[in-house]
């Protein structure tokens, strides 16, 4: 009898286990609260199309000297970083040589000279026509052999006084001295082996390289926004200044083409020669533009849509897009502002679509 009344009340109670387990999970159920998503207002505003692109800090206005012959380096008067004013000589090669040479050509000059004098008098040569109607065919040819020979002696003089001019080697330019090939004086150099670069702290300016398919876009005076590693919270408002004719090639071998941008007045030399940058360049702006983030758009079977919120519940919605941005994207056709979208957290949507 006992072990019939267990089985009984095993009978009895398996039933009601069944009801409270199907009972509770509909109690969960219900007050489970709705799954969240992340979710944001479809806006209007001024949609701006970008072209990106790296460069560098470079000098404007900047100089490369060298001597314009070889010779012995006997005076050096600067080192790198010094600054330097137009006009001013940096450098001297030896000129003793030089200035003994220049001795001699205005000797050979003086000498001609006195031959040419000493031929005129003798025939009395008064003006420079030599009349040929009056002077044999010899004495004519001698009196202008003369002058060829004085005037030989005449560029002999000058060649040696501006090689004796140019054994200084002085600054066009204001600047900074940024790069020399030797660093000391009592040498012998070459104009290949001896350079000197000067460049202007005050004409700093930022050089991009543009990639091929992106230069057709830019346009001279299209404003831009650099970011240079060595300031990363400063953003620098710009414009294109000038776009190169000629291509470059970029560090992977690839097409560019050098596109440069102003930067504000070099206070305090607070742009450098070799920083590192990147920038924004503004190629097209659409102001009132309705948009919505890129990650809102979804698109499934050939079409465009949405997951709009409405009373509280996201709806599958088609909508007509346009090009946007690397961040947003235009509606032309489907919403209007201030509707609410969701951005983030498909994967529940997901499942109520299908």
């Amino acid at each position: 009898m006992k072990k019939f009344t267990q089985k009984a009340w095993w009978f009895f109670l398996l039933p009601l286990l069944i009801l409270g387990f199907v009972f509770r999970e509909q109690l969960i159920g219900a007050v489970k609260p709705p799954p969240k998503y992340k979710t944001t207002k479809v806006t209007k505003t001024t949609l701006t199309q970008t072209v990106a692109a790296s460069g560098k800090v470079k000098a404007e206005e900047e100089a490369v000297l060298k001597f314009q012959t070889a010779g012995y380096l006997k005076w050096l008067g600067v080192k790198k970083g010094d600054r330097v004013k137009r006009g001013q000589i940096i450098a001297s090669l030896d000129k003793e040589t030089l200035e003994k040479e220049l001795k001699q050509e205005i000797l050979d000059y003086l000498n001609e000279r006195w031959n040419f004098e000493k031929d005129r008098r003798t025939y009395h040569i008064t003006s420079d026509d030599l009349d040929k109607y009056s002077l044999s065919y010899d004495i004519r040819n001698l009196l202008e052999k003369a002058q060829f020979d004085l005037d030989r002696t005449v560029l002999d003089v000058e060649i040696k006084n501006l090689a004796l001019k140019y054994a200084n080697l002085w600054s066009p330019i204001d600047g900074l001295v940024t790069a020399l090939d030797t660093e000391t004086a009592g040498i012998n150099i070459t104009p290949t082996t001896a350079t000197f670069t000067i460049s202007n702290p005050a004409s700093m300016v930022f050089v991009a390289k543009v990639d091929e398919a992106d230069i057709g876009k830019i346009k001279v005076g299209q404003k831009a926004e650099i970011f240079l590693d060595a300031y990363p919270e400063e953003k620098i408002s710009s414009s294109v200044s000038q776009i190169d004719f000629t291509s470059t090639l970029t560090s992977s071998g690839g097409t560019a083409y050098e596109v440069k941008f102003s930067l504000p007045t070099n206070e305090e030399e607070k742009f450098k020669i070799g920083m590192n940058g990147d920038v924004e360049i503004i190629v097209a702006e659409k102001p009132e533009a309705l948009v919505v983030p890129l990650e809102a758009v979804r698109e499934k079977n050939n079409k465009t849509y949405v997951w709009l919120v409405v009373n509280g519940q996201p709806k599958q919605q088609e909508v007509k897009t346009a090009s946007g941005n690397e961040s947003q994207t235009e509606i032309l056709s489907g919403l209007a502002e201030n509707d609410e979208v969701v951005i983030a957290d498909f994967k529940n949507l997901d499942k109520l679509a299908k």
